[in-house]
């Protein structure tokens, strides 16, 4: 699918929770909804196996839709010619944020000593 046609969705969902998020996915009437709605079922299916999260706490954080390249095929017409269908794809980025988790993080924080928060909020993979 296209970029555009995949951005129109993703604008959509961007900044509700998980279940809002699918049901909005299931009404909608566009194409693209049902390659994002897998992609986002997975991406909780992951957070919730892999790091502990409950899906009921989880927004989607950051969502965005880049132009992948176009795949070209040829369509053979009459008289030896052809013509030359081309196929545009996306690349969409999804992140999942459980606010339960970040709350408690902020509240870790608040409680370290000064030093101590400067050395915690310079690190980026915190």
């Amino acid at each position: 699918m296209s970029a555009h046609k995949a951005r129109r969705v993703i604008d959509q969902i961007r900044g509700r929770s998980y279940e809002e998020t699918l049901m909005i996915l299931e009404l909608m009437p566009y194409r693209a909804c049902y390659p994002i709605f897998k992609l986002i079922y997975s991406a909780a299916s992951n957070a919730s196996h892999n790091k502990g999260f409950n899906k009921a706490d989880l927004i989607i954080f950051k969502a965005e839709v880049n132009k992948g390249t176009n795949m070209k095929k040829l369509k053979p017409q009459a008289r030896g010619r052809s013509y030359l269908i081309k196929r545009p794809t996306c690349h969409i980025t999804i992140v999942l944020k459980d606010i339960n988790y970040y709350g408690n993080i902020e509240e870790y924080i608040r409680n370290l000593s000064k030093t101590s928060q400067h050395r915690v909020l310079l690190n980026p993979a915190f």
